[in-house]
């Protein structure tokens, strides 16, 4: 994407099923499961770089000792950070004991972060400020081992106020009005009722206190905490926890919306937020690796048995479209295969556009994410051309030279690498005419391939959300290849309604696609269309999220996808621009043939999956009507 957005955050969870001194002889360090936690959250260091944290847990800790280490940091290269804190600290430990340092049982009694499940995460904020306290994991600590709560998120919930409302009324104090918060308390106060039914349970029994705390940590049934605690969540979520006494889990949200894989053997369970960071890690095949189905929940046992549970109902699978688009890491091979036939599916509407002259076309792509999607658009000009090549044969049978079969051949289209990004340059210039003229320069270009005022550049992007970068740098900078014309074709939809659940794009406003159908509304004497819409949203706001309308669809309804296309080429083209300018986006329709399994497409058609999703986006439409800044939720 040539525009930075922001995204959801990673998660990375280790727990170890057999005890230390087994990694000692069979890998060589006690370290094993953090020195894995490190690779798997260095490996989604692309989902957040606002923070990262991690929690270590010891088993079988003794009253008096600490078994909960916690590290945090909101530096500019956070886990780096964190890491080579705890690293240094064992590095004093080494110089200070070398004799014991290397055995197991003495690192897990007498040093911080060594024990056998781990929570790591990394954060990216779109609410809150970026300071430590916002950084997962959270913290919700109790002298019972088995009410500690430890959480680390990827998500985002529409409906906080309601939650938090509850909270409330259960005559809680909240810390913060947050969806962080809110969770945490909300699993908090089911695991505090689980742990005062068993202890009643027990209690009955004739057990002593002491032997009630052993009995509860054994029975804690956390299927049952789960399914009372997010029973009310609205949104997409993917949450790991840790239970003081070494419980963990894993649970996702019903619709999918969010991603979980999880491995496990004989010796170690692994979660992450992204399947080929867990092949990478632990060099397994991508068969082994396993989607978290939508509504369940992965948890482990502090015996290490380990079950897949349901949680939630699981209501048609909606997971984000977007993600797979470019969010995600490119290595997965599902994800790859399917950048590669977003550009496939272009290929028609494309080479239509340029009437299949190959002579006078130059095809390339932004860096760096487009490039998957590149070459699937380019896989489809190629098949195109050899149908080309099979007729022309065909029709001159009986007349063919070999130069004239040498000339047929040799038609290929032209492929150039003409952008490129200069990854060393910062914006470090703070006033704005200053600032802008470097961003022209954040792209270089290949000078002396484009034809002057003959050829058409056609370059792809892997979608266009506010097109600022494309306006202000990308197309100036290929304009001074003094091309005739430039098409600038996105493998995804136009981006016309906000989301709500992980990805910074809440503000609708700022859209170019929503911009454009503005525009169209007011040059064509329609603007009571967008008091109408107004009016729709406002007069529902406090109606119950489940009866809420999606009524900023009727902003895009009078216009076709190809008009409003054509708007978005006229407002992003820059004054001082020589060449024709035309913006091709990819339909819902071949986004659903390229992502079958991913049919969360909210972004492009307003269709979002839960009720609180019509409630942001008609927030969302009212904040911008009446100039207001910040997210709707």
């Amino acid at each position: 994407m040539s525009e930075n957005i922001g995204h959801e955050c990673g998660v990375a969870m280790i727990r170890l099923l057999k005890p230390l001194e087994f990694y000692q002889q069979k890998y060589g360090s006690w370290q094993y499961g953090l020195n894995k936690l490190y690779l798997l959250m260095e490996k989604q260091h692309n989902r957040g770089q606002d923070g990262a944290g991690l929690v270590s847990l010891k088993l079988n800790s003794v009253p008096g000792e600490e078994y909960l280490s916690r590290s945090r940091s909101v530096k500019e290269n956070p886990i780096k950070d964190i890491f080579d804190g705890i690293f240094r600290y064992f590095s004093s430990s080494a110089e200070k004991k070398p004799d014991e340092f290397h055995d197991s049982n003495w690192a897990k009694k007498n040093l911080d972060f060594v024990g056998e499940a781990y929570l790591g995460h990394l954060r990216y904020g779109t609410f809150g400020r970026n300071s430590i306290e916002f950084v997962h994991p959270v913290m919700r600590q109790n002298n019972w081992k088995s009410r500690n709560l430890v959480l680390a998120g990827n998500f985002n919930l529409t409906n906080t106020d309601e939650l938090f409302n509850k909270l409330i009324s259960l005559g809680q104090h909240p810390s913060a009005y947050t969806d962080t918060i809110t969770c945490l308390e909300k699993i908090g106060h089911f695991l505090d009722e689980e742990n005062q039914l068993q202890f009643r349970k027990f209690k009955n029994e004739g057990l002593t206190n002491v032997e009630i705390s052993s009995a509860i940590e054994k029975e804690l049934d956390l299927q049952k905490v789960l399914e009372r605690s997010t029973r009310d969540f609205d949104g997409g979520y993917t949450i790991a926890g840790m239970i003081g006494h070494g419980d963990v889990f894993v649970t996702r949200d019903p619709w999918g919306i969010r991603p979980a894989f999880y491995y496990y053997n004989d010796e170690i369970v692994v979660v992450a937020s992204e399947r080929p960071v867990i092949q990478t890690v632990m060099n397994v095949h991508h068969f082994e690796v396993n989607e978290l189905e939508p509504g369940h929940a992965l948890i482990v046992k502090k015996d290490g048995s380990i079950s897949n549970m349901l949680i939630r109902v699981p209501e048609t699978k909606r997971s984000c479209s977007f993600e797979r688009i470019y969010f995600s890491r490119g290595s997965d091979r599902d994800i790859y295969n399917e950048r590669k036939k977003l550009g496939h599916l272009l290929t028609t509407t494309l080479l239509e556009k340029v009437n299949y002259n190959f002579n006078d076309t130059v095809f390339s792509y932004i860096p760096n994410t487009a490039e998957t999607a590149f070459y699937g658009m380019m896989e489809g000009v190629r098949a195109h051309l050899l149908d080309w090549k099979k007729e022309q044969i065909k029709a001159l049978n009986g007349n063919l030279t070999e130069d004239k079969i040498a000339e047929i051949i040799a038609v290929e289209p032209r492929v150039e690498k003409i952008a490129i990004k200069d990854v060393k340059l910062r914006t470090f210039i703070t006033d704005d005419s200053g600032r802008n003229d470097l961003v022209t320069h954040v792209y270089d270009v290949t000078y002396g391939i484009v034809k002057n005022n003959i050829d058409t550049l056609v370059i792809i992007d892997d979608s266009i959300v506010r097109g600022t970068t494309l306006k202000q740098s990308i197309i100036r900078i290929l304009d001074r290849l003094h091309p005739k014309k430039i098409i600038i074709v996105s493998s995804a939809p136009q981006i016309r309604f906000p989301d709500c659940y992980g990805i910074d794009m809440a503000q609708i406003g700022k859209f170019v696609a929503f911009q454009a159908a503005i525009e169209l509304l007011k040059e064509r004497g329609m603007t009571n269309v967008i008091d109408k819409t107004y009016k729709k949203c406002l007069d529902q706001q406090y109606l119950p999220k489940e009866e809420i309308i999606n009524f900023v669809t009727d902003i895009y309804a009078p216009f076709t996808d190809e008009e409003i296309s054509q708007k978005i080429g006229e407002m992003l083209k820059p004054n001082d621009c020589e060449a024709e300018i035309e913006i091709v986006f990819q339909t819902v329709e071949n986004l659903h043939k390229a992502c079958p399994e991913h049919l969360g497409d909210w972004y492009f058609t307003g269709d979002y999956p839960t009720p609180g999703g019509n409630k942001v986006v008609n927030n969302s439409f009212i904040f911008y009507y009446e100039g207001k800044e910040g997210r709707a939720y």
